[in-house]
């Protein structure tokens, strides 16, 4: 096993007017499962592929261990990579795409059919072992590629949106299989994902890019609470947290003409008249009286054990889609399309962000 270290990696394609990867600083420890997400052309699948040797690094440096691997080839770096689309060869069988690599390495076919056979049985394909890849459901497919990597038993595996091609049910049992081997084999890890409830719940930490910059790297529960920027706040959760746009007061700030309070130093660290103040659905509360914000209701999401209620703040511009509301609300007794809903912000979760750089304020 080893662990894994990008030293201000960068990546540039020729025609664009930024490097696709962007200094990128990471350390990755021994056995340590990682996720890589952010959206689109965020630069996270590049980081994967400048780790593995696909793509070629303009600057800076990645380690494996103690061995600098910027400019090895894929096979000398000791890495097994699984892919999107599965990656198997039609005209082999389960049993001889597990054991390809090893046959070409000249590994003799009793070691072979041994470490196929005990991948086979960790990963419960044992019975798929003589059919060919088109006999296979995507879910067991999928089961074949990580079996594929377990035999070679390599220092580093290497997943680039794995159970993207699955539907929702088996992705939810994929993403848990995959998770409760990797700590089972404790290889090192890193998992490249657009899908933030897939990070949130297969990473030891979590490495948030976009544009091409890391944004924060921490643990799930970290990212949640402590979100380092605005982009991440509105980046991870599920609803995603909302963003408003607040005027700073001598004592706080106003949205929605409610006032919420802010402390000394929060508004002494503001880099101008306004702030962005964040909160999660959850933190907000039906209430009565001063200091509540205004809600539009326009949709009730009602989910079973859960209700959201989707709305604009009544006092503000309808066009401003930075007035936006997500609220969590009793499921039992949800408000009606048209309804103005009074929410209040708990205290203790309220994040403040700069209007401008978009990072945490104290």
């Amino acid at each position: 096993m080893a662990s894994i270290t990008y030293d201000k990696a960068t990546r540039r394609y020729a025609g664009s007017e930024r490097p696709a990867v962007d200094a990128l600083d990471l350390e990755i420890a021994d056995g340590e499962f990682l996720v890589l997400v952010g959206p689109s052309g965020c630069g996270k699948s590049t980081s994967l592929r400048m780790l593995a040797g696909l793509e070629d690094i303009d600057d800076g440096a990645v380690w494996i261990g103690d061995r600098d691997v910027t400019q090895l080839p894929p096979r000398s770096r000791d890495i097994a990579m699984v892919f999107q689309n599965y990656a198997l060869y039609p005209h082999m069988t389960v049993a001889q795409n597990m054991g390809f690599a090893l046959k070409i390495a000249g590994r003799p076919a009793s070691e072979i059919k041994q470490k196929v056979l005990e991948a086979a049985k960790l990963l419960d394909i044992v019975d798929y072992l003589d059919r060919k890849p088109k006999a296979l459901s995507g879910g067991q497919r999928q089961r074949v590629a990580m079996g594929r990597a377990i035999v070679r038993e390599p220092q580093v595996f290497l997943m680039d949106e794995p159970l993207s091609n699955l539907d929702a049910k088996l992705r939810v049992s994929t993403r848990t299989q995959i998770a409760a081997l990797q700590r089972r084999l404790g290889v090192t890890t890193v998992y490249v994902t657009h899908d933030q409830v897939e990070a949130m719940t297969m990473g030891d930490r979590v490495a948030v890019l976009s544009d091409g910059l890391l944004m924060q790297c921490d643990t799930p529960r970290a990212l949640y609470d402590r979100p380092a920027n605005a982009f991440v706040a509105g980046f991870i959760g599920s609803p995603a947290m909302n963003l408003v746009t607040a005027k700073l007061t001598a004592d706080g700030a106003e949205v929605g003409g409610a006032r919420v309070p802010l402390t000394r130093e929060t508004i002494a660290a503001a880099d101008g008249d306004t702030v962005t103040l964040g909160f999660r659905p959850e933190a907000l509360e039906v209430a009565t009286g001063d200091g509540t914000l205004p809600i539009k209701v326009e949709l009730v999401e009602e989910l079973g054990s859960d209700a959201y209620v989707y709305g604009k703040l009544a006092e503000t511009d309808a066009a401003d889609n930075k007035s936006n509301v997500v609220a969590r609300v009793d499921p039992r007794t949800p408000p009606a399309m048209g309804d103005t809903l009074h929410l209040r912000i708990r205290p203790d979760e309220l994040h403040v962000f700069s209007a401008t750089s978009g990072l945490r304020l104290p």
